[in-house]
């Protein structure tokens, strides 16, 4: 993948002075200002209820800011740029197979049939799901559905994907896989990610820069960059320096929920 940007690269999304208040009353984000760089993996940490998903719905332009301003330097239409999300749930039609799962964006794009079947087995190889293409979503384990929602975020070639904790309710081990699998994908294909969670060690394991967020309504009050090859595993989970790095995440985490 090309190198990754530094400060002064100009941003894809940038989010200034943002307020978000629901219908309710409550207000979710104030003053919030984010930028958000070309290939990097950003991961926004904070305690529950900070606006971390309320911020990932901003970006994605499904909801609109109070106050304050979001502006997306992304190619596409409607303002929205070329975007792809994976929600919490897979939310995947369960009357269709896994490769109408994942040819589902395209299909909306019009694109050609003959292309849309090789770029959706491409997408299930690459996620590790070859021999499921016909399976529906009832006959997959919680980690394939995710798989499965992932390959259809990619479908077409979103050049910034954002992801709202999709591996929250998985276990260990299927975890510490779709986030090796997702680091590969983001290495050889150069996306954006925007990428929420709880977990300090995910955060670390995968970002290049963690902005960490306050207690509601949220705001970043802590910025952390992650000093690691892009291609991890094994031996950067069980460094040193992976250790130190989560240490200083979660002082800052700490100083943030205080």
């Amino acid at each position: 993948m090309p190198p990754l940007p530094g400060p002064d690269t100009e941003p894809v999304i940038r989010l200034r002075g943002v307020e978000h208040r629901f219908a309710g009353g409550i207000t979710a984000l104030a003053g919030l200002d984010l930028d958000v760089r070309p290939g990097e993996w950003l991961s926004l940490l904070g305690p529950s209820g900070c606006g971390k998903s309320t911020a990932l719905r901003l970006i994605a332009g499904l909801a609109s800011p109070t106050a304050g301003s979001v502006e997306r330097r992304l190619p596409g239409t409607h303002g929205r740029g070329d975007i792809g999300f994976v929600f919490q749930e897979p939310t995947l039609m369960p009357w269709a197979t896994v490769e109408g799962n994942v040819a589902l964006p395209l299909q909306l794009l019009g694109t050609p049939r003959a292309e849309i079947r090789a770029r959706a087995g491409e997408l299930i190889e690459r996620v590790g799901l070859t021999g499921f293409e016909r399976a529906r979503p009832r006959e997959l384990s919680g980690g394939m559905k995710m798989r499965v929602s992932i390959a259809r975020a990619l479908a077409a070639a979103p050049r910034l994907l954002l992801l709202d904790e999709p591996f929250a309710a998985l276990d260990e081990i299927t975890r510490t896989r779709l986030n090796d699998d997702l680091l590969a994908l983001w290495q050889a294909q150069g996306f954006t990610v925007v990428f929420v969670t709880h977990s300090v060690w995910e955060s670390v394991y995968l970002s290049t820069r963690i902005a960490i967020l306050s207690g509601r309504p949220g705001r970043v009050v802590g910025e952390v960059m992650v000093d690691a090859p892009a291609s991890r595993g094994a031996d950067f989970r069980e460094s040193a320096a992976c250790l130190h790095t989560c240490r200083e995440v979660s002082g800052k985490l700490a100083e943030a929920m205080r």
